[in-house]
């Protein structure tokens, strides 16, 4: 099983899996059919099947187009609002394609419809992997557009959180180096967020992917699945899990990026009248 990953739009991942056996290939949030085709082509593979984590456009708006494209094409979600949908999923449902198998985690909140695909290939020595979607991110987790603190609780730490540790996260957007700033905001003593924050910069400054984490990683640096930790209970004031997920939510929704700090010399040039000549409206 290959995993290939594909930035798209702004901050988009949409992913291409590979059963190299047979040489079929799922795709996971097809949002850009043109991109996709491209590296179908060149990975020399048939599309069988998409799988959607959740309707809104940037997932799944390219679901009728490859439709139209691919004959036969299967296309897999949990939420009628999802375009083109051909097999509709329930949670814990297992479907196989050639030798990978794909367990459908329901995970309602972003959205009511929101599911997540656990994939794994039997006796292979590669860990499985995540496709969370807009459910669990790098150091974070969605916005609950559609859902409650209670059902990211539980998506979190009771569906997502209990499988294998080694499991691989591959997350619906690139948004890591935001959401361990917040984490450092939160626990500005944790060692591991710290170092997964300079990492992700690193990373970000080679416009290069920060996908995927590990779920062991995870429980390390993301404070949503630290609701039970001292320092996190301490942040927020809360001691319930589910009331800390609130706060939190409620926090990272007013977390702003930490402004930079303006050059010295230019404030005192400000102050000085100094660039006045150039802000005169002619």
């Amino acid at each position: 099983m290959k995993v290939k990953v594909i930035s798209v739009l702004e901050d988009n991942y949409m992913y291409l899996v590979i059963e190299e056996s047979t040489r079929d290939a799922i795709a996971v949030d097809a949002a850009v059919p043109k991109r996709l085709l491209e590296i179908i082509r060149r990975e020399e593979v048939v599309l069988r099947a998409i799988l959607t984590t959740h309707h809104h456009w940037d997932h799944a708006r390219g679901n009728e187009e490859l439709s139209r494209l691919c004959p036969g094409l299967r296309v897999y979600g949990a939420d009628e609002r999802i375009g083109a949908l051909t097999h509709k999923v329930t949670h814990e449902q297992e479907l196989r394609f050639g030798a990978i198998h794909v367990r459908c985690l329901f995970t309602p909140c972003h959205t009511s419809g929101h599911m997540c695909y656990f994939m794994w290939e039997d006796g292979s020595p590669d860990a499985p992997a995540l496709f969370s979607g807009d459910t669990l991110f790098v150091g974070g987790c969605g916005k609950f557009y559609e859902g409650t603190a209670e059902q990211m609780y539980k998506n979190l730490t009771q569906i997502l959180g209990a499988l294998p540790k080694e499991t691989k996260v591959f997350c619906g957007h690139e948004c890591t180096v935001r959401n361990l700033k917040f984490a450092l905001k939160v626990e500005p003593e944790n060692e591991m967020v710290k170092k997964k924050l300079a990492w992700a910069k690193q990373r970000d400054d080679e416009d290069l992917p920060t996908v995927p984490s590990t779920l062991e990683e995870e429980f390390l640096y993301n404070p949503f699945l630290r609701v039970t930790e001292e320092p996190l209970q301490k942040f927020t004031g809360k001691t319930d899990p589910v009331e800390v997920m609130r706060a939190l939510h409620t926090e990272k929704d007013n977390f702003k990026k930490p402004k930079e700090r303006p050059n010295p010399q230019a404030m005192l040039a400000f102050d000085w009248g100094l660039f006045s000549p150039f802000l005169e409206k002619k």
